[in-house]
């Protein structure tokens, strides 16, 4: 009999505001398992031509018995290059619109959309099964990959998109960061306009299945805002910060992502606003201006002052 497929909860928005945090904490959670940016499994865990190919739990992915388990189960080197290509030809930004279409039963997927379907499908359920999980948190950020999961009732899909402020994801892309590079603040703020915005037409298309959460609400109180997180995605409690702002986090199976997914045993969540003061003021406002469209809507002003 083939297995059930798991639930999945997806994150959307752009880099550098906290879901690499989030997706570990509810990585505790029982039945829960945080596997970072999947996408990206095929270029580092199966051709290792990506930027990074270590596990969350520390091993090469593939040499991770979870990984190489899964990869079993899908013949991962026939499909890899393939999957990179469907990646590049269907699920970028630019496509959202295309998706959410054929999500919402307005125009027919064509074939390669219908290839992507057939392989995310098995692809969460091995997962699932190597993992022993009923929700999969996928924390790749592609808006259109977001979309395209809608149309795909079996995984019951729902949307968490995660926001920050632009000069403070600038400010974090201005410096590299172990195998991650730099880039400017211009560019990262307009990747921020357009993810961003991709989400936006996502959560107009399903409000009931999609949920925002700023990183500042986030780390200013990370009980209250991973509970909200919690009884919307229908995961039972207690959640996985009791107290305070320190957590304790076990080993996860993530593919890349931000380097501090690697971090376990206590870890302090508090807000990072070290923009403020160490962002020069020219890089200020390149960053405010690409993002200007969508700053007030998530309550960002334009001058250094604090968050209302």
């Amino acid at each position: 009999m083939t297995p059930a497929a798991p639930r999945v909860l997806y994150v959307t928005g752009w880099c550098r505001s906290g879901s690499t945090l989030l997706g570990n904490l509810l990585n505790e959670l029982p039945g829960v398992a945080h596997v970072g940016e999947l996408n990206y499994l095929w270029s580092n865990g199966v051709l290792g031509t990506g930027t990074n190919s270590t596990c969350g739990c520390g091993k090469d992915l593939r040499d991770c018995d979870v990984w190489r388990q899964v990869l079993r189960e899908l013949d991962g080197h026939t499909l890899a290059t393939e999957m990179i290509g469907l990646h590049n030809t269907c699920l970028r930004t630019r496509f959202t619109q295309e998706r959410l279409r054929e999500a919402r039963g307005l125009a027919r997927p064509p074939r390669d959309v219908r290839r992507v379907s057939e392989v995310k499908l098995r692809l969460y359920t091995a997962i699932g099964e190597a993992l022993g999980a009923q929700v999969i948190v996928d924390t790749s950020k592609f808006p259109a990959e977001a979309a395209h999961l809608m149309g795909l009732p079996d995984l019951r899909p729902q949307v968490l998109h995660m926001v920050r402020d632009p000069r403070a994801t600038a400010y974090s892309w201005h410096r590299a960061k172990s195998y991650i590079p730099a880039m400017s603040p211009l560019r990262s703020s307009a990747y921020w306009t357009g993810f961003n915005a991709a989400s936006e037409w996502i959560a107009r298309a399903y409000p009931g299945r999609c949920l925002r959460l700023r990183y500042e609400d986030f780390a200013a109180r990370p009980a209250e805002t991973i509970g909200q997180v919690m009884a919307w995605a229908g995961l039972p409690s207690p959640g996985p910060v009791t107290g305070g702002n320190t957590v304790r986090l076990g080993v996860n199976h993530t593919v890349t992502g931000n380097p501090d997914r690697l971090r376990t045993g206590p870890v302090a969540i508090r807000p990072d606003d070290a923009w403020r003061t160490a962002l020069p003021a020219s890089s200020v406002a390149l960053s405010t201006l690409a993002a200007l469209p969508l700053m007030s809507r998530y309550g960002y002003r334009l001058t250094r002052g604090e968050y209302p």
